[in-house]
């Protein structure tokens, strides 16, 4: 050891700088510590980068599943790492456990948001109903998730906002998630047609127009329903399937837009609401007896 250090480095790296219970600390325990530390951040920043090529590689849903698992890896060797690195300066784990408890008791009641978040942030992460790539709906407004934190979540807004989520929100909240097991979402269209028109022609034109949008699932076929008899129409119901449930504004624009142009092409009659108003004779002899302008 003494032909590969100089005996005025291992002195300095013998240098006692304090003692832990019953451990001397040195400066070549706190370089050890040191380098723990460095080296479990970057472990933790090499597997972020390779987690974020594997996703990548994969499909939004696998990709989503992929980036809750890089979160709970990174914390797990985070952990990890750095409960080693306060090992080998010698603080007992167990104690700092307890003392922890007790520090965690005392500011509970100040830190009640924090923590019910942050233990949110863990159920999502290990419950994973919720992940990145996900469209959802909350509080009537839907969005697509973006990152899972572990204490808020980043969603991405239809009109653009960037939005920060308390994940107790998410947890405590009913949340419509339209991607948990698969990407496809009914879109629905009614429109209303004249009591006069041929019915058959109008399903056929109304199945024409919903095979022709670009953006319907070809696994599934588009379904025409006569859902009422309106006071002054008769009304359909056109559902098409689709895999994207994010953009439904548009898709849904575009099924009307067929619908209209369907129904016109075959001279059928969208029908508008109409009132017949029927006088009493009396009332029609009074407006008889009424002397007409000009005579």
């Amino acid at each position: 050891m003494n032909d590969l250090f100089p005996a005025d480095l291992l002195t300095i790296l013998d240098l006692k700088l304090f003692t832990l219970g019953k451990t001397d600390v040195t400066v070549a325990t706190m370089a050890t510590a040191a380098v723990i530390v460095i080296v479990t951040f970057a472990i933790t920043w090499l597997m972020g980068r390779w987690f974020t090529r594997v996703a990548a590689r994969r499909d939004v849903q696998s990709a989503g599943s992929i980036a809750v698992t890089e979160r709970l890896v990174h914390y797990a060797i985070l952990i990890a790492g750095l409960g080693l690195a306060l090992h080998t300066i010698g603080i007992d784990l167990t104690a700092l456990f307890a003392a922890g408890a007790l520090f965690a008791i005392a500011i509970g009641f100040a830190m009640q948001n924090i923590a019910q978040n942050f233990v949110s942030g863990v159920i999502l992460l290990f419950e994973r109903s919720i992940k990145p790539g996900d469209v959802v709906e909350v509080d009537g407004r839907r969005i697509t998730i973006k990152q899972l934190g572990i204490r808020s979540t980043l969603a991405r807004a239809l009109n653009e906002e960037d939005l920060i989520i308390p994940n107790s929100v998410l947890v405590q909240s009913t949340v419509t998630n339209y991607t948990l097991k698969d990407t496809l979402y009914r879109i629905d269209g009614t429109v209303g047609v004249v009591y006069s028109s041929d019915m058959h022609a109008v399903k056929q034109s109304l199945l024409r127009a919903a095979e022709s949008v670009s953006w319907r699932s070809p696994g599934l076929e588009p379904r025409i329903l006569m859902r009422e008899f309106g006071s002054s129409s008769v009304d359909f119901m056109v559902s098409v399937w689709t895999n994207d449930p994010w953009d439904l504004r548009r898709q849904r624009s575009i099924l009307n837009e067929a619908i209209w142009w369907a129904l016109q092409e075959d001279g059928i009659t969208i029908a508008f609401p109409q009132l017949d108003v029927h006088f009493d004779p009396v009332v029609e002899q009074a407006f008889e007896s009424i002397p007409q302008a000009g005579g």
